[in-house]
């Protein structure tokens, strides 16, 4: 069945809200002062972050192929497997639906950012920065997990197994999130998606939040580039080799 464009924005938006609620929510839940979840460990914000890209792959592959992800539209349409023509409309979806999720996170725990002095703690609610403060770690972490991300993904879906079976498909590249976020999100968070990172620091510049300290953009463009660079290698790799 082919879905209309209007019905295929829609479920990128929606997708991509979906994964900042679960994915930036867990965040905030454990890291935000008084939260009932407060202090419960990376592996709740893996399973959140892991759990925000299933269920929108699982609700609407079928439909958009639930990109959600700017970096996975522009690798798709780079290699030619996604039409150049629907990239811009598939991107502002996908930044307008980060915008809502982030926003929808923010509301839910609102008191609990009044309460928190930690302005380390808030901007990892709304954006990645590499923990050892190293640039160079920063890029690489970011363009390796996505290389990871986007092969995986591709890997798991377009495959005839996956074709067969898309729910068991969709599952499996939750399981790769939930793995990249406990494997590789030591140094950075990690990002893997400039909506998920870029979208989000402009609502923490521009929230009225206490103690919220600098959104660092002199360092925004890398969990942007990165993640770009190693979904264009994601999906050479697996148009080249596996497709």
């Amino acid at each position: 069945m082919e879905y209309s464009l209007f019905t295929k924005l829609a479920a990128e938006f929606i997708g991509t809200a979906i994964l900042m609620v679960f994915g930036n929510g867990a965040v905030a839940n454990v890291e935000l002062k008084n939260t009932k979840g407060h202090s419960a460990g990376w592996l709740n914000i893996a399973m959140g972050y892991g759990f925000g890209v299933m269920f929108p792959v699982l609700m609407f592959g079928a439909i958009s192929g639930a990109h959600i992800n700017p970096a996975m539209t522009i690798a798709q349409a780079v290699t030619g497997m996604f039409g150049w023509s629907l990239v811009l409309p598939y991107i502002i979806a996908q930044l307008l639906g980060a915008a809502v999720g982030q926003l929808i996170v923010f509301e839910a725990y609102y008191p609990h950012y009044q309460d928190t002095e930690d302005a380390e703690a808030i901007f990892a609610t709304f954006s990645t920065t590499d923990a050892d403060g190293w640039r160079r770690n920063y890029f690489v972490n970011e363009f390796f997990g996505t290389l990871i991300l986007v092969l995986g993904a591709l890997c798991s879906l377009s495959l005839p197994w996956g074709q067969k079976d898309p729910a068991v498909a969709s599952i499996v590249v939750g399981f790769i999130v939930w793995g990249l976020v406990t494997s590789l999100g030591g140094p950075t968070g990690p990002g893997l998606n400039p909506a998920r990172d870029l979208v989000p620091r402009i609502l923490h510049q521009i929230l009225p939040i206490p103690h919220k300290g600098s959104s660092r953009w002199s360092e925004a463009w890398i969990p942007v580039v990165a993640p770009i660079a190693g979904a264009i290698i994601g999906a050479w790799i697996f148009v080249a080799i596996f497709a």
